[in-house]
């Protein structure tokens, strides 16, 4: 038995890094060869077909003013087809970490249908603006929420995502996951259920995090970010990342999922804008590199978070830290409504509809309280 079980986890440990699908046409004849040569081999494969719900809904999409009766949408889906056999029509999706095979509609009606329940609040061609956009996550727990959000709402064509972390089971408190994902790295987590939303969205995995050596790589190849979001947790990290926005002219927002404190700096606006407000002017930015204990680091994190304005709670967690508690509280209560407020702000930077930079609060205990 214990022979059995490590054969099957180490079989399952070879997909560990695996978060892009694999797609076929099957109107190509590499593809559908390949298709059958999976259908053919793989015997626990899992394979969902629901094209015709989706042909239907494609068919509502394109004609609003029409009142279809069930009978004559299925019609109409069925006619959309034209000469495609329905097995061949879109493609077939297959996401290798999980053995599933799903038949969707391909790009262009998918984003049609999967976006149209955005429509006015996102105009058709707000729509085609966003699409271009590329924007950067560091750091995936505040950030799976966000990345997560953004895909849904699909307000870029590339989400850059970087975490060098693994998911572990104290993170579940706050990150959607399942715990066949714990020993994953958050990065590759992250990636693999934006690609069960929408395998479309290019989606550029640095499971190594962000270092010195890779941040160029991370805000300018294959084109520049338009908005860089950082939830990190590294000092370091946090103050290289701005360095580097505001060399090219990036706005930067940052959530600290406590009294939902938004920060927002418009480098690209403002690009002698001091980093951080300048509230970390006062301290010697080279020493962040070498704080490695708690109390070292509370000189950059009580600048950075500023003490006068986060929670009490908060507050008194930090004193705790390393004494009766491992590392700083987060809800996910509060990680979900930072990742929404990030998102809503992102989208308005990017179609020029917001130019602030500063602090805000989105502070439930202060809108809505006896």
């Amino acid at each position: 038995m214990q022979f059995a079980i490590h054969k099957h986890i180490a079989e399952t440990k070879l997909n560990s890094n695996e978060y892009s699908p694999v797609f076929y046409r099957l109107t190509n004849s590499t593809d559908e060869a390949a298709f059958l040569n999976l259908l053919n081999t793989n015997r626990q494969l899992q394979v969902y077909d629901e094209i015709h719900g989706q042909l239907e809904e494609l068919v509502k999409a394109l004609n609003p003013q029409t009142v279809f009766t069930s009978e004559n949408l299925s019609k109409k889906a069925v006619e959309h087809l034209g000469n495609t056999p329905k097995e061949k029509y879109g493609v077939w999706v297959y996401y290798k970490w999980s053995n599933k095979l799903v038949h969707i509609l391909d790009e262009k009606e998918f984003v049609t249908v999967r976006t149209n329940r955005n429509q006015n609040k996102i105009t058709e061609k707000e729509k085609q603006l966003l699409s271009k956009k590329k924007i950067g996550v560091i750091g995936l727990s505040v950030g799976q929420s966000v990345a997560l959000t953004m895909a849904m709402e699909r307000i870029c064509g590339e989400l850059r995502i970087a975490d060098f972390d693994i998911l572990e089971l104290s993170n579940l408190n706050r990150i959607r996951s399942g715990v066949q994902n714990l020993g994953i790295r958050k990065a590759v987590a992250v990636a693999r259920e934006i690609a069960e939303i929408d395998p479309f969205l290019k989606v550029t995995c640095f499971p190594e995090g962000i270092s010195e050596e890779n941040i160029n790589d991370f805000i300018h190849a294959n084109g520049k970010l338009d908005v860089l979001v950082d939830e990190c947790d590294g000092l370091y990290i946090k103050i290289l990342c701005r360095q580097k926005a505001k060399e090219y002219k990036i706005p930067v927002i940052m959530d600290t999922s406590d009294r939902g404190m938004i920060d927002i700096e418009r480098f690209d606006l403002e690009p002698n804008r001091p980093i951080l407000h300048g509230l970390i002017d006062h301290l010697d930015i080279e020493k962040i590199k070498e704080a490695k204990t708690n109390q070292e680091k509370l000189p950059f994190v009580a600048a950075i978070i500023g003490l006068d304005t986060i929670s009490q709670r908060l507050k008194d967690s930090l004193a705790e830290v390393g004494k009766s508690i491992v590392t700083w509280p987060q809800l996910a209560s509060s990680v979900t409504l930072g990742g929404a407020v990030i998102c809503d702000i992102s989208r308005k930077i990017l179609l020029d509809q917001l130019s602030v930079s500063g602090r805000f609060f989105v502070n439930v205990d202060e809108i809505i309280k006896e």
